[in-house]
């Protein structure tokens, strides 16, 4: 059986920063690429970051150079790091690993940036 679950989640003023970390559990994860997503309010969910077995990072274009995607196999999590949030990164986030093709979701953590 496999399982995620987000936190770190909160309300941050614009130009601050959040730590997410998603805890996993299953022996499946470390052969997998580790994925963060996110789905603002009235929007469709999209892919921000995602981290290979082997450390490779790949970035939505609109968080690149300031959210930080990475893991930790020992302590099975997977940490987003998000510096300079903007307004437009208030969303639910949520941490995700594809399984045979089929995606598995933690139950997400709401990110609310302010003014």
């Amino acid at each position: 059986q496999v399982q995620l679950a987000e936190s770190g989640g909160g309300l941050v003023q614009a130009g601050g920063s959040l730590r997410l970390s998603c805890s996993y559990t299953g022996t499946i994860f470390s052969l997998r690429t580790l994925n963060w997503f996110r789905q603002p309010p009235g929007k469709q969910r999209e892919l921000v970051a995602a981290i290979t077995t082997g450390g490779s990072t790949n970035y939505a274009d609109s968080v690149k150079g300031r959210f930080t995607i990475s893991r930790d196999n020992s302590k099975m999590t997977v940490y987003l790091q998000m510096n300079s949030l903007k307004p437009e990164d208030t969303a639910v986030y949520y941490c995700n690993v594809y399984i045979g093709g089929k995606p598995n979701w933690g139950q997400g953590t709401q990110v609310t940036v302010s003014l």
